[in-house]
């Protein structure tokens, strides 16, 4: 070969080179990430998430692009994030912290698969049923609102001559807060317990509802899953703890962070399942292929360092039925 037809030879070639290179990045999917809340308070779900797709053979950075937008508890943000993320062309659109993400997900995009992270998906309309959810929508269920009344009954067994039972509620979250305290109240009027109702939807708010509480006062405390609440847990075991008030969570990052005890699905295992779901939504499995997954398994933790602090007895009964005890 001539030199002159080698050079060209190469210099066609290492033209291609970068084409090629483009197109290998063009097949690496993306995946939307949309969050109600903060990237802080949620690293163990989202580490959790990651975890699900790796399951299915996808790993951040390597074959998989994941972009991150983070309401920070301000739900007028959410459409804008998601035309931002349906602007790069993402694959699959995952959302958490509650039905308002997957609600404006669903709003945006009828054509882009679409996995939750939500209390009652059928009851906030999200899908039509559990076991056929939707053309382009799945995700994973961890009904909270169901437990509620479950956690009034733990609470009584905790606190039996406790004369006045606090509510605390999200009012901005329509994941089933106003579900939760009805199924609260009901079980509460059905023994004669008097229940106190205090909403928050801010900092602030949190800190000016639990100065009523001490004021009214409270004996004990049921927190109503929010995904706000969860993103300001610290701020409302610290509180309660303060005020010595014995308070029930719905879930075991409360317990983690210093309260008392907490029933219910585990929220880790959600996020998991729905990077699992991600990851099959990924390889061409529909939606309509996938029913929202439902926990099997509820978890009862109790904290006995707190549970001493407060000047508590925690009954052999309910200890005996915690999966995790904190000592």
């Amino acid at each position: 070969m001539r030199r002159r037809e080698f050079i060209t030879l190469v210099g066609g070639a290492a033209a291609a080179w970068p084409l090629a290179s483009h197109a290998q990045q063009k097949l690496k999917p993306v995946i939307g990430y949309l969050h109600m809340a903060s990237p802080e308070p949620y690293a163990a779900m989202l580490s959790a998430f990651r975890d699900g797709l790796k399951l299915e053979g996808y790993v951040e950075g390597q074959n998989l692009t994941i972009v991150y937008r983070w309401a920070e508890g301000h739900p007028e943000r959410l459409a804008g994030l998601v035309s931002d993320l349906l602007n790069r062309n993402v694959s699959v659109l995952a959302t958490g912290g509650g039905d308002l993400p997957a609600r404006a997900a669903r709003q945006a995009t009828d054509t882009v698969p679409i996995v939750f992270v939500t209390s009652d998906p059928v009851a906030s309309h999200l899908v039509e049923s559990l076991s056929r959810p939707g053309s382009n929508i799945t995700g994973v269920a961890l009904f909270t609102v169901e437990l509620a009344a479950k956690r009034f009954g733990i609470l009584r067994e905790l606190v039996p001559h406790a004369d006045t039972v606090a509510l605390l509620v999200d009012a901005t979250n329509s994941g089933g807060s106003g579900d939760a305290g009805a199924q609260v109240k009901g079980a509460a009027q059905a023994v004669g317990q008097k229940i106190e109702v205090f909403e928050a939807s801010s900092a602030q708010e949190i800190d000016e509802a639990f100065n009523k509480m001490t004021k009214v006062p409270v004996d004990a405390l049921i927190v109503i899953s929010s995904p706000f609440f969860t993103d300001k847990r610290y701020q409302i075991v610290t509180l309660a703890n303060h005020s010595r008030i014995p308070a029930i969570y719905p879930l075991r990052q409360y317990v983690l962070a210093g309260g008392l005890v907490s029933y219910g699905a585990s929220i880790v295992d959600a996020y998991r399942e729905s990077g699992v779901y991600t990851g099959r939504l990924l390889k061409g499995i529909k939606a309509t292929q996938l029913p929202v997954d439902q926990p099997t398994e509820f978890d009862l933790a109790i904290n006995m360092t707190t549970a001493k602090t407060l000047g508590l007895t925690v009954p052999p009964t309910l200890l005996a039925r915690a999966e995790e005890v904190i000592e």
